[in-house]
């Protein structure tokens, strides 16, 4: 199964990474995805086949892509980017905690009227 796959613990005891595998399946199952750290080829990779997946599933329904990013790596960023604008439902970005550099660039690429940042949240 492509959600079992996708979602690796760095340096988790086994009991804590099936429980959190289990939530993150959860939430990917209702379309909501999460860029928590600084933007690579690893997480580039997991949102994108995530993003297209989910959008061959179900192509109305819009996903939401939750970000707390310091920025990073412009080409997997962009490789992002272009998914978000390639796949057919539409994108919702959220800003919680930090959006910087390509993190904002990301938040900002989300579809029109459907971008958000909490109240607290920073974006440079």
């Amino acid at each position: 199964m492509i959600f079992g796959e996708l979602y690796a613990s760095k340096g988790a005891c086994t009991a804590l990474k099936e429980k959190n595998g289990i939530l993150i399946n959860r939430l990917y199952r209702e379309r909501l995805l999460f860029l928590g750290q600084e933007v690579d080829s690893e997480i580039s990779n997991q949102l994108i086949s995530l993003m297209v997946y989910l959008s061959i599933e179900e192509e109305n329904k819009d996903l939401y892509l939750f970000i707390n990013s310091p920025g990073g790596w412009v080409i997997p960023g962009i490789a992002i980017y272009d998914t978000m604008q390639f796949v057919q439902p539409d994108v919702q970005t959220v800003c919680m905690g930090l959006a910087a550099s390509m993190g904002s660039f990301l938040l900002a690429g989300g579809e029109i009227t459907k971008r958000l940042a909490f109240p607290h949240a920073w974006r440079q």
